[in-house]
């Protein structure tokens, strides 16, 4: 099947900070068909401080949210293993550093690319520390103006990194009528660049949609289970429907790839032929009367007696010959 869409599954903070979970997650989303993992490099003291609030108060043992954050860290070694399991089981390993500390650790370990959060969008500091690796980078759109995305996208194309940009909106989970599938087309118009989507709705739909509106790239939470811990657990699709999803968007893509062209039916001439019709007569009618409407019926299959849709040729006209209740009915058999 076509994988011409790129799938990222993010994990988050959907490990609780637990090593052993984290590998649970890569173990179990290899099975799905998803392209790569996604994770977040948190290093608390670069990126928060005490004064940070909680998006969703949540947490029963993180008094502040840099607390949560540190419970969120790995070491090196423990991201270099996560990375070397992800790529064992045929998926790229993907995160988002949210400091330029976090840059620092990825590049350590190898990170093909790098995933731009949309609270990331103004943060030029780290954007040109990201930028100047040369590597690709996938950015997030979802809190950003087009004034603000403007601003960024032209920054880091002075670089001349691959770019592309996700629609995203920042709530968790996303209703329907905050998905917005239309700015799709819009980012795709403006700036000219591939364009993917960043879902938190928590259902396979939008991620489909996306698909058939022209989505390169997509991305959304994984959850062993809704009723789980954390703050995205809600917006996030669990392993099963992540495996639907993915034969989805492999089946769409298949589709818009393969176009139909509705000028050459020739495929369906057998099918034509047992489903399509033929003139025939509803009741016992003499030779010389004059057909009308009522003495017409169409029948299965086509191509014994005239064809179904040349009905008005034969009204007004007269048998040749006499016709028995249900006989197809031949140009040979009306005077024209």
């Amino acid at each position: 099947m076509s994988k011409a869409v790129f799938i990222i599954a993010e994990i988050g903070q959907a490990h609780e900070g637990s090593l052993g979970i984290a590998h649970s997650y890569i173990d179990a989303l290899a099975r799905t068909g998803v392209d790569a993992i996604k994770w977040q490099t948190h290093i608390a003291e670069a990126e928060s401080s005490a004064k940070e609030p909680f998006r969703v108060k949540f947490s029963y043992e993180d008094d502040t949210r840099i607390d949560y954050w540190k419970r969120m860290e790995f070491t090196p070694e423990q991201w270099k293993g996560l990375k070397e399991h992800c790529e064992e089981k045929g998926m790229e390993f993907i995160s988002s550093p949210f400091s330029n500390a976090a840059v620092d650790l990825l590049e350590e370990i190898g990170v093909k690319r790098y995933k731009i959060g949309s609270g990331e969008v103004s943060n030029f500091l780290m954007l040109e520390k990201i930028a100047r690796t040369g590597k690709p980078v996938i950015l997030s759109s979802g809190m950003s103006s087009f004034e603000e995305l403007d601003q960024t996208i032209g920054f880091l194309q002075d670089f001349g990194n691959e770019l592309s940009i996700l629609q995203c909106t920042t709530a968790y989970p996303t209703k329907a009528e905050e998905w917005g599938l239309n700015v799709i087309t819009d980012l795709i118009e403006r700036y000219n660049l591939p364009v993917g989507f960043s879902d938190h709705s928590g259902d396979i739909y939008a991620c489909l949609a996306a698909t058939a509106l022209g989505a390169t790239t997509l991305e959304f939470h994984a959850v062993f289970d809704k009723r789980m811990f954390g703050p995205d657990a809600r917006a996030s699709l669990e392993i099963d429907q992540i495996k639907k999803l993915v034969e989805g968007v492999r089946s769409i893509t298949l589709s818009l790839e393969n176009k139909i062209d509705k000028n050459d039916n020739s495929r369906f001439s057998e099918l034509k032929n047992i489903f399509e019709k033929s003139l025939s007569v509803n009741c016992d009618l003499d030779a010389g009367q004059e057909i009308s409407m009522e003495h017409l019926e169409a029948k299965k299959p086509k191509g014994q007696g005239m064809n179904a849709s040349l009905f008005r040729e034969v009204i007004g006209k007269k048998l040749k010959r006499p016709l028995k209740k249900w006989d197809f009915l031949n140009k040979e058999d009306i005077e024209l």
